[in-house]
């Protein structure tokens, strides 16, 4: 549905009403301050909330994110607050969704779109590759397109096709966009947060199976590093993190499979071997000097994404590394990736998804022995 008009009176009720909520919810966070468990939903609903009422031209629309809040409640409480004007329902029309936030970021708005699931997203893929990639450099710079398009990706949550895709190898090759996939509950508000901010088309590739991931965070304080950021020009924006320090080989992952990589690290640790895992958090830009540095400190690498392996960004990964890491190698680069073939049936996806034995199996098939 499109957004409403209302009278004057109407608005005066909203307006009244968000305020109302708006204070609520700040003495609730004043109470509340310090690290606090915080899922990974609530964190990329913040990081909404905390821009729209930064930037009066941000804006949230899509399938259902208006009153119900979107499939995964991302956008949960955001049109009672900002009212129908910021945030509000659209057709199911993915193209239309994209091509209507193209001419509101060429008119000085800085639209947030909601793709629901990973494969929802394809009947927009001519927007995005033929407008919104390429806007910015037909135009010689003059047209920006500050805008972010939120993709729920990955399995994990017993979906069938059509819901759990790994759609990040298309964005990827896409000259033009930028490619941000969080791993952390910080991340999620840090980044978020940051891909508002830019000036560039954002594919924000959000993990479903990380929703519901807790972690202790202050929001407080999220807020403001992202200010001392912002104003200092630090960001996220092409730094991969290394989650674990690590001295025998080095596990690469992004999104989904940092968990599971960590996961993996800790099983070995058990054994006593040292796993590094670097998560690469932006796609692109690609932080080439973390992986390699890590890379070069371990001379082992395996590089871990739910994606299928051919031609994707597990494969563009092992190329970098090997192409800068080639004479600290001591083994070939792996990849442990989901299988070559659509995504099969719940019951099945937990032998699809890159899991602990399988890296594990990696691992040790790093050519240890001198």
């Amino acid at each position: 549905m499109s957004p409403t008009i209302t009278t004057s009176s109407e608005a005066n009720g909203n307006v009244s009403a968000a305020t109302a909520r708006a204070a609520a919810s700040a003495a609730a966070t004043a109470e509340a301050s310090g690290p606090q468990p915080v899922t990974m939903a609530k964190a990329l609903n913040t990081a909404l909330a905390d821009a729209m009422h930064a930037d009066p031209s941000v804006l949230v629309f899509g399938e259902d994110v208006g009153m119900l809040g979107g499939v995964f409640r991302i956008t949960d409480g955001l049109t009672a607050t900002f009212g129908e004007q910021r945030c509000f329902d659209t057709p199911l029309a993915e193209s239309g969704i994209v091509g209507m936030a193209v001419g509101m970021a060429i008119n000085g708005m800085r639209p947030v779109i909601e793709m629901q699931f990973d494969a929802f997203a394809y009947p927009a893929f001519e927007q995005i590759v033929s407008h919104v990639a390429k806007m910015h450099n037909r135009t010689k710079g003059a047209v920006k397109l500050p805008m972010v398009i939120r993709v729920p990706y990955g399995g994990g949550i017993g979906g069938v096709e059509h819901h759990c895709d790994s759609s990040e190898s298309y964005y990827a090759h896409t000259a033009g966009l930028k490619v941000f996939t969080p791993a952390t509950v910080a991340d999620g508000y840090r980044m978020l947060r940051e891909a508002i901010d830019s000036d560039d088309p954002v594919m924000f590739m959000e993990p479903k199976k990380l929703y519901w991931s807790k972690d202790l965070v202050d929001l407080d304080e999220l807020r403001r590093l992202h200010a001392e950021g912002s104003a200092a020009g630090r960001t996220t924006e092409g730094r991969a993190a290394v989650a674990r320090p690590g001295t025998d080989a080095t596990l690469i992952a992004y999104g989904p499979s940092v968990p599971t990589a960590l996961a993996a690290a800790e099983a070995a640790a058990l054994e006593g071997r040292s796993l590094e895992v670097i998560d690469v958090r932006t796609i692109v830009p690609f932080d080439d000097e973390t992986v390699c540095a890590s890379v070069r400190k371990t001379g082992r690498a395996v590089v871990i994404a739910e994606a299928h392996g051919f031609a994707s960004v597990s494969s563009e990964i092992v190329a970098r590394v090997q192409e800068r890491c080639f004479h600290h190698l001591a083994a070939p680069i792996r990849r442990v990736t989901g299988f070559d073939i659509p995504y099969p049936a719940p019951k099945l996806e937990k032998y699809y998804l890159p899991g602990v034995d399988r890296i594990l199996d990696a691992v040790d098939d790093l050519q240890w022995e001198n």
